[in-house]
């Protein structure tokens, strides 16, 4: 019988990291590690699985050094997903510190612990290591004409995207350095099921029930590419299956749509499936000032993944986003159950006058 293949993720009780970890739970060979400090937007119950021999959740910090170590001698884990990361832009403007420390330091611990394990493996386990660290294309700034390929240069705008930006360099310096076998991701925006509402689509989705106003920061005229998270899910495992080490791969699905386009869909889906008897969910919708350093555009080139891993994704997204209103109408305790939400809906991201 051949030996299973465990799997460390951090930040698994995340949005990403639970749909990465329902993934893999799938199959019966695979062995999951989650470590996840729990903070606000973390949810246990996302990753819809009890503990037993093939899942194994661990509460606790990526600053925690000693703890990483720890799992690593505890579990040998064969892969890590590092997706443990502060990752709201607008917390990230009320308190950068909070990001700095996850993402980077938190990042620095992940990759000297992990450094460390690997180089004393033996050959055959030390040969079937690898580590992807999971990131944004927010890194790479604002566009207007072009779309982001690998090699552009990182031009973060925000705290947040500074913070990805810093952790993208030391994955890279990891491997340039001491060969360690990383692979970097950068992602558009994601969408689907279990994800906290201060993010556009949960949170309209929430105000629309609530009969509320939508805010829409400045003319609404942002792109953003956007992806399933599924479909995202499919993309990080292309890539630790077929990926080089030492390489980026971008994963979007490049088809993009403005902030107003996506929020006025979701107004149209909520009128056939929750009418309000009053007036159309499109009322709602209210332009608010913009945010501070707000990018305007993003777009991403992913000729890489798909021309050498063969990885596409496969949903539509209208299909994808009807999908996921009909989720969150379905779980609504997730929009507003007191003890999992701290967050009231407010907009978040002023600086102080």
């Amino acid at each position: 019988m051949s030996k299973k293949d465990t799997y460390l993720i951090t930040g698994g009780c995340g949005f990403i990291g639970s749909a990465v970890i329902r993934h893999l739970l799938k199959n019966n060979n695979n062995i999951v590690i989650n470590i996840d400090k729990l903070s606000y937007a973390s949810n246990v119950d996302a990753v819809e699985a009890s503990e037993g021999e093939s899942y194994i959740f661990i509460k606790d910090d990526i600053i925690n050094k000693e703890k990483i170590n720890e799992i690593l001698m505890n579990y040998s884990p064969d892969y890590i997903i590092h997706l443990a990361a502060e990752s709201h832009v607008d917390r990230s403007i009320d308190n950068p510190l909070s990001f700095i420390e996850s993402n980077i330091l938190g990042t620095f611990n992940l990759l000297d612990e992990c450094y460390s394990y690997w180089k004393n493996l033996e050959k055959k386990s030390k040969d079937k290591f690898k580590f992807l660290f999971v990131s944004t294309d927010e890194v790479y700034g604002s566009t207007t004409d072009e779309s982001f390929s690998e090699l552009s240069p990182l031009r973060p705008n925000s705290p947040y995207a500074a913070s990805k930006a810093s952790a993208d360099l030391l994955a890279r310096s990891w491997f340039k350095t001491f060969n360690f076998p990383i692979m970097v991701s950068n992602c558009s925006n994601n969408y689907g099921k279990w994800q906290y509402p201060e993010k556009l689509i949960p949170l309209v989705i929430k105000k629309c029930i609530q009969n509320e106003k939508i805010p829409i920061y400045g003319n609404g005229k942002q792109e953003r590419d956007w992806i399933h998270v599924d479909d995202h899910v499919d993309g990080l495992l292309s890539i630790l299956d077929k990926g080089l080490s030492g390489q980026k791969y971008n994963i979007a699905t490049s088809k993009e749509k403005s902030n107003l386009e996506v929020v006025e869909e979701i107004c149209i889906i909520m009128d056939d499936l929750k009418p309000n008897s009053s007036n159309s969910y499109s009322e709602l919708i209210s332009f608010v000032k913009d945010r501070p350093g707000h990018d305007f555009r993003y777009s991403i080139n992913t000729d890489k993944i798909l021309n050498e891993l063969g990885w596409r994704p496969t949903t539509n997204f209208s299909d994808g986003l009807r999908e996921t209103v009909i989720w969150y109408l379905n779980n609504q305790d997730w929009l507003f159950d007191p003890d999992k939400i701290s967050y009231n809906g407010d907009r978040l991201g002023h600086l102080t006058e």
